[in-house]
């Protein structure tokens, strides 16, 4: 696949990023500029470029910035997360005035809405190597204990047009669908995804991958969702302090554990309905979807690209 294209097959954070910025910019602009996410394939001599980074640093991918000639081509490097630009400034050195942050950006949800439900619902919508080999056993040891809570499950490499690769896990899926309260939907449009996160309590991300920024976070937070991850990668800073954090280890049995334990605090918190916890999730709503709005977004790209022409 053509990395500085949209894949017709795949629909992952960041082809969804680029087509909501594509789809809101003057036309003029996306006429005067190429905007390449992450990996280099074709430079197009008619229009400025800006190389838009979603990933970490790679051998592969990222080593010809070191090269102060081959970071002289792009107008503008574009970063989506404080973190991530350390990431580039420490491993291939690129120099920060190089760098530009302009973070993730998500379609508002509406105003927040307490849920009154008995049942507390989970939910995991990210690709399975991220963590679902950690949430699908905690689970099933905390669904022993608390009667009361379901999950929902949204995960498939279909989703970025990698179904080959669900295979491995298979078993995994397997014990999702055979559990009477995990609901397992595979890969879905994000239209669903945010219809069924307005309806859910918990993001459980036990998340054993160095997100750069998290669009699965963004999304649950602002839809009112309490957010239970690892304090790993660019998770803290996505999360803005709103999040049930936990010491990340690279050790999978200890982190379930930790997982566990907060997860179930987090649970049983979400249990008692406290107008005080409710008021939390209330302004978590509200900071999420201003600060990670698109038009607010689409204004800092605006501004930046104005600038470079």
């Amino acid at each position: 696949m053509e990395s500085n294209e949209l894949s017709a097959r795949a629909q992952g954070g960041t082809e969804l990023m680029l087509q909501g910025l594509h789809s809101r910019l003057d036309p003029d602009l996306v006429r005067r500029f190429q905007i390449i996410p992450s990996r280099v394939r074709e430079l197009d001599p008619n229009r400025k470029t800006i190389l838009w980074l979603h990933d970490t640093p790679s051998e592969e991918e990222a080593s010809f910035l070191e090269q102060p000639a081959n970071r002289a081509v792009f107008s503008g490097i574009v970063n989506v997360s404080h973190y991530q630009a350390l990431l580039y400034h420490m491993i291939p050195g690129v120099p920060y005035s190089n760098m530009t942050v302009l973070q993730n950006a998500i379609e508002p949800f509406g105003a927040y809405v307490p849920r009154r439900a008995e049942r507390i619902r989970l939910i995991y919508h990210s690709a399975p190597s991220r963590g679902l080999n950690i949430l699908v056993p905690v689970f099933e040891h905390l669904a022993e204990r608390h009667p009361y809570i379901e999950l929902d499950v949204f995960s498939s490499f279909s989703l970025y047009g990698w179904s080959e690769r669900d295979e491995s896990y298979r078993a995994l899926f397997d014990r999702c669908m055979a559990h009477p309260r995990i609901r397992y939907h595979g890969a879905q449009p994000n239209a669903m995804v945010r219809a069924t996160l307005s309806d859910c309590d918990i993001f459980a991300y036990p998340s054993i991958h160095a997100e750069t920024s998290c669009l699965s976070a963004i999304e649950a937070m602002a839809a009112g969702c309490l957010t239970v991850c690892p304090a790993y990668g660019g998770l803290p800073e996505t999360c803005a302090n709103f999040a049930r954090l936990y010491p990340f280890t690279e050790d999978l049995q200890t982190h379930a554990n930790r997982f566990a334990s907060v997860l179930e605090e987090a649970i049983c918190t979400v249990r008692q309905r406290r107008a005080d916890d409710e008021q939390l999730r209330a302004r978590q709503v509200d900071y999420f979807n201003d600060f990670y709005s698109w038009d607010r977004r689409a204004r800092e790209w605006d501004a930046f690209l104005r600038m470079l022409v």
